[in-house]
């Protein structure tokens, strides 16, 4: 059977790699040995025998019930593929189209052809893709943004459109801004007037370019069927900027620095150089818009970029789900740098249209090929998104909408599964406390329990899968244990086992921490990380979760709970919402661990741990670092203070059906 090639590597994430290995090729290797077991064992009995997830909340939204899908429980993948209906293609490339605004923004425009080279006259559908990363640098490179045989030679026209201020368009860049926006509407108003479409678009993209694929489908245009998003953000403050209250030194600076690198070397200057100086003139002059007073504003805690606000939700699809009513099929990794919200994305849009999720082991570049597919019964990611729009843009009876709703990777069981529902309806609240003697059990610590002791420092974290996570996996060219395991940053961190587990024990889901301490500083920061401890003393990291302790007031009422317990915090992160911390004064701290799929195998041991740091993947503004510089952490495990984590347990015999 064909198999279809899978997305293209990028060389404009490429070009991130260099300055990320530099800053990473002095960390060392695991040096950890197996340590003896420790703890008691946890049992993974529900402790309510009805499952009751609620949603999280937004901005604009409260928590509200979350009704569970069961209309694909039986559902099965199966391969797609179709003949080739035209032989080739033809580009037109670098056209302008002129906003309301006087702004050109630039787009290309590829067509099927026929056998003698020349565009077939057919009025066919088109796929739209608007992108930051210089649309010339795809058509030179088949990289990010390049175009896509499989569907071109199967009767789609591609159009993809340089976003105001990056490529050839012109104007000043601002990522996802409601300028932007506006610009999507009036290029698809365009595009459905040519004689050579049919009026019928559909919206496709990777990263930046899943996040304006789901932008441009909220605005309700009524030429657009479908959308196929791959690692899209959904609340990019929360996701990426401000993890936790803490920027994103490990990839936003080199992010912007290519795509602004990118707006102004294109190489295909020599194609109209006049249009291309323009362009890139605007670009320079318009780095004072967004890129540098952002990244000055990350440093310096500039209330109006370090804080949650309206600037920050306009660029967030999870605001605008509610509007969406188009079929979307959205992709995701359980590493990727928005982890925490592509199954959000899928959990905002099921109730009122068709949706899937797939979420693979993937980090950023992983998921954006599909890497490993075809596997399990699941095609390429291109033969999958053939099979949603030609469902969807075509009307073709393949069965694109009775695909499994959610189909999850899951570590330990090393397969991929899948299931009616996200959150998985079959999931239970499991509390685990943390001990003084570094056991983590169901049962709470005695009265006078002693306290863990973590040592503040800001670099933490530097050698650990956070970074290889936030590098959207280019520092993995760096061949370290630590990018897959936790080792090495806990000998830095309290940590917490349980005994080796008597059964199986399935975690599916969000997981919350909550650490009670204390500080001898002004403030502190925490991670809060989950390992699976192979019975060789491997501590294979599953997940994360990073929170500023000045930052950690829990809005309740948008607040994820399971079973009545809160599991996924929702936290305001504005100025106002702060609470100050007195040295030696004990506070809990709420800390949102990101949604992770993973079996952990009975004889293994479940790992919690506690740290200060989690860097390069996040990092303190320079104010807060120096409230928290030279402090040491009390993390308290008393009747009266008991640090605990809440974990989705589902009973793990499911994967065997």
């Amino acid at each position: 059977m064909r198999v279809f090639k899978p997305y293209r590597f990028s060389l404009v994430s490429f070009a991130m790699v260099v300055p990320c290995l530099l800053a990473l090729t002095a960390c060392g290797g695991d040096s950890s040995t197996a340590s003896q077991p420790r703890g008691t064992s946890v049992t993974a009995s529900a402790a309510d025998p009805s499952t009751t997830w609620t949603g999280l909340g937004t901005r604009v939204s409260g928590s509200q019930s979350n009704p569970v899908l069961s209309n694909s429980g039986a559902a099965k993948w199966q391969l797609y593929e179709r003949p080739e209906e035209y032989p080739g293609f033809v580009n037109q490339a670098n056209q302008l189209l002129k906003m309301d605004d006087g702004t050109d923004i630039s787009f290309t425009v590829t067509r099927p052809a026929d056998a003698s080279g020349q565009a077939v006259k057919a009025a066919l559908p088109t796929i739209v893709t608007y992108t930051p990363y210089n649309k010339n640098v795809g058509e030179q490179t088949n990289a990010l943004g390049g175009i896509t045989p499989l569907w071109v030679k199967r009767g789609y026209n591609q159009v993809f459109v340089d976003v105001r201020g990056t490529g050839r368009s012109h104007g000043s860049w601002d990522p996802f801004s409601e300028r932007e926006q506006a610009d999507y509407t009036q290029v698809m108003d365009w595009i459905v007037k040519q004689p050579w479409s049919n009026g019928v678009l559909g919206l496709h993209g990777i990263s930046a370019t899943a996040t304006t694929s789901l932008l441009a489908a909220n605005k309700g245009h009524p030429a657009v069927k479908a959308v196929f998003p791959i690692v899209p953000h959904g609340d990019v403050y929360r996701d990426l900027v401000f993890v936790g209250g803490q920027a994103s030194i490990g990839f936003l600076p080199i992010w912007m620095s290519v795509v602004t690198g990118l707006g102004v070397l294109n190489p295909s200057f020599y194609e109209d150089p006049q249009q291309q100086f323009t362009a890139s003139a605007e670009h320079l002059v318009g780095l004072n818009d967004f890129v540098i007073p952002r990244t000055l504003g990350a440093l310096t805690e500039e209330e109006g970029t370090a804080y949650d606000n309206a600037y920050w939700a306009t660029k967030s699809p999870l605001e605008f789900a509610k509007t969406v009513t188009i079929p979307t099929f959205i992709v995701g990794g359980l590493f990727d740098i928005f982890q925490r919200s592509e199954a959000l994305n899928y959990e905002s849009l099921k109730n009122h249209t068709t949706a899937k999720l797939l979420i693979g082991p993937w980090h950023h570049l992983e998921a954006s090929t599909g890497a490993g597919l075809p596997r399990d019964g699941i095609p390429t990611l291109e033969a999958i998104a053939l099979m949603w729009f030609d469902r969807y843009l075509k009307g073709m009876e393949n069965g694109a909408e009775n695909l499994p709703n959610v189909t999850q990777w899951v570590w330990g069981d090393e397969k991929y599964q899948v299931s009616e529902d996200w959150p998985h309806p079959q999931a239970q609240a499991m509390r685990l406390h943390l001990r003084a003697d570094k056991t983590l059990t169901q049962q709470t610590e005695k009265e006078g329990a002693g306290q863990s002791i973590v040592f503040q420092q800001p670099l933490n974290g530097i050698c650990s899968q956070s970074t290889l996570q936030i590098s959207i996996g280019l520092v993995g060219y760096v061949p370290l244990p630590c990018w897959k395991e936790d080792n090495t940053t806990q000998n830095f961190e309290a940590v917490f086992d349980t005994l080796p587990l008597e059964e199986d024990l399935y975690i599916n889901g969000p997981i919350q921490a909550d650490i009670w301490m204390s500080t001898t500083a002004s403030n502190a920061g925490l991670v809060v990380r989950v390992s699976d401890l192979q019975p060789d003393g491997t501590a294979r990291a599953l997940t994360s979760g990073l929170q500023t302790a000045s930052l950690r007031a829990v809005d309740e009422s948008r607040s994820r709970y399971l079973n009545g317990q809160m599991i996924q915090p929702w936290h305001p992160f504005t100025k106002a919402s702060q609470q100050a911390l007195k040295s030696g004064e004990p506070v809990k701290v709420p800390v949102e661990i990101f949604p992770t799929s993973a079996l952990i195998k009975k004889g293994n041991r479940l790992r919690v741990s506690v740290g200060p740091s989690n860097f390069p993947f996040g990092a303190m503004p320079l104010p807060t670092l120096a409230q928290s510089a030279l402090g040491v952490i009390s993390v308290y495990h008393d009747s009266q203070r008991p640090s605990s984590v809440v974990l989705p347990a589902v009973p793990a015999s499911l994967l065997r059906q």
